[in-house]
């Protein structure tokens, strides 16, 4: 099955980072097609990649010629296509709880935070480093307020954020918290947050998908 697979990825991205979880978690061992953000501008904006993703965005899965692009849909496409294990609860409440955990983070957070927002701001603003990296803690302490309300009053949440298996709402999670920890944000404000972190990162799907263990980690 591996060989079916490919991923177009950047080791420090957060929505390839969750990418990566769903294929491990499902047990699938991709081809590795790397993705510079940085480096010349940005790989992305190569026609070659064009070609293959016209948003310029990562990361994108390639399948048994089939391409998928947007995280949240490589996901849902590896659930459907490898049911087990199951990255969504069977029960209709616990897979609406799941997605709503995961859209905070993949549509409220990380839109307003991502690179391309980043550089934007920069050229119309001429912002330093500094004011983007307030800009996105702002925007993350916000997000993470809410979801610390959520998971912490839930009787939903168990070691993961939806009862005691990883699901889509982790797999979104765990990322987003890579990119408080590199502007500077104490998780541990956010104490159910950090336990699910915690949690997390002892499976092995989880620490394997760690940006510092990618072939392209700098």
């Amino acid at each position: 099955m591996s060989s079916e697979f490919a991923l177009y990825g950047y080791f420090r991205s957060s929505a390839a980072f969750r990418a990566r979880i769903a294929l491990n978690l499902k047990g699938i061992k991709p081809e590795l097609r790397f993705i510079h953000l940085l480096r010349d501008g940005g790989e992305q904006h190569t026609p070659e990649y064009k070609a293959v993703n016209p948003q310029e965005l990562i990361p994108t899965l390639v399948h048994d010629g089939h391409t998928i692009t947007q995280s949240l849909a490589i996901i849902e496409y590896l659930n459907e296509i490898v049911p087990e294990p199951p990255l969504l609860p069977k029960d209709a409440y616990g897979r609406a709880h799941a997605r709503e955990i995961a859209y905070v983070v993949a549509c409220d957070i990380h839109p307003v935070n991502n690179l391309r927002v980043g550089r934007y701001m920069k050229k119309l603003y001429n912002t330093s480093d500094d004011d983007t990296a307030r800009w996105h803690r702002h925007w993350i302490r916000i997000g993470f307020d809410a979801l610390e309300a959520v998971l912490s009053s839930s009787p939903e949440t168990g070691k993961f954020c939806v009862r005691d298996a990883p699901t889509i709402a982790d797999i979104c999670l765990i990322p987003q918290i890579a990119n408080a920890r590199r502007v500077k944000l104490e998780i541990e404000t956010w104490p159910t947050i950090a336990r699910i972190e915690a949690h997390a990162l002892t499976h092995p799907a989880f620490d394997a998908a760690l940006p510092k263990n990618q072939p392209d980690a700098e």
